[in-house]
């Protein structure tokens, strides 16, 4: 199987099959929440769409990173962490209405900033690759098509058929799962030779940003006086991000196998922290506000 084929084909049908899967868990009613509780969600929504991109731009600058692994550190930054995040509130018993929102508004936006945030770190860190031409009007047509198109599938689905939709949610999960593997293994084998080199220059950086991320999230959810919950909720919608999107961006347009390396490094290194965060919020005969 070709490195082409798995970006060209192989990744866009998970991301859709993933995108399925998170309208499956949405409601209408979620879109709603905004007019009840409209404070956290903004307030989430500035996180994860300025001030990650801001935090992540000032961390690529600070640590000279290589270009290509400087972007595909951007590039996944700038993609919020939709049902993942969803799950990880849920196990920290954070705020999963929140959580929901958030994710039902970001996967309507992201579409559309994340190729014009992308096109900007060209720009700024490899311009010879942005005067080559990205296609940023063609990247958010591709993915409105890939990422909201089957968020609103599987919403209608939830809708009129609620209980098709919670049979097909475990299905839709695993085949998703399976697709983005084989992607992942294909990067993984395209960056072999230098795979090492590469764990060992963004990773740190990675995990950096990450922490850096749930950091910032919590601490100005708790300036803005919202509860514990709420707080810990927006740290985990800010440090968690979507590498599906981004692989798709990284690899499918971008076709650059050390952006998508450094791009996967995140997606693999956050899940460090959220197992340690998981861990300590249920420890048992603990009270852990």
């Amino acid at each position: 199987m070709t490195a082409t084929y798995m970006t060209q084909l192989v990744l866009p049908v998970a991301l859709f099959c993933i995108m399925v899967g998170v309208g499956l868990t949405l409601q209408f009613a979620d879109f709603r929440r905004l007019l009840a509780r409209p404070g956290p969600v903004l307030l989430g929504l500035s996180l994860q769409l300025l001030c990650l991109p801001l935090l992540a731009a000032g961390l690529v600058s600070v640590l000279n990173l290589p270009p290509p692994l400087a972007v595909g550190l951007l590039v996944v930054a700038f993609a919020p962490g939709g049902a993942t995040s969803n799950m990880i509130t849920l196990l920290v018993r954070g705020d999963t209405a929140l959580s929901i929102s958030l994710t039902a508004i970001s996967s309507l936006v992201t579409p559309l900033s994340l190729p014009l945030l992308t096109w900007l770190a060209l720009q700024w860190l490899m311009p010879q690759t942005s005067s080559d031409g990205f296609p940023v009007l063609a990247t958010m047509a591709r993915l409105v098509l890939i990422a909201v198109v089957p968020v609103l599938l599987g919403m209608l689905v939830r809708h009129y058929a609620p209980r098709l939709s919670l049979k097909v949610q475990v299905p839709v999960k695993w085949l998703s799962l399976l697709f983005l593997l084989i992607v992942v293994v294909g990067i993984i084998k395209a960056n072999q030779a230098r795979l090492a080199e590469i764990v060992l220059t963004v990773g740190p950086a990675a995990l950096l940003l990450m922490m850096l991320a749930l950091g910032l999230g919590y601490l100005v959810a708790r300036w803005w006086q919202l509860p514990p919950e709420q707080a810990l909720t927006l740290a985990i919608e800010t440090g968690v991000q979507n590498a599906g999107t981004a692989l798709l961006v990284t690899a499918g347009v971008l076709h650059d196998p050390q952006i998508s390396a450094s791009a996967l490094c995140y997606g693999v290194v956050m899940n460090l922290p959220v197992l340690v965060l998981i861990g300590y919020r249920n420890l048992p005969r603990r009270n852990v506000a």
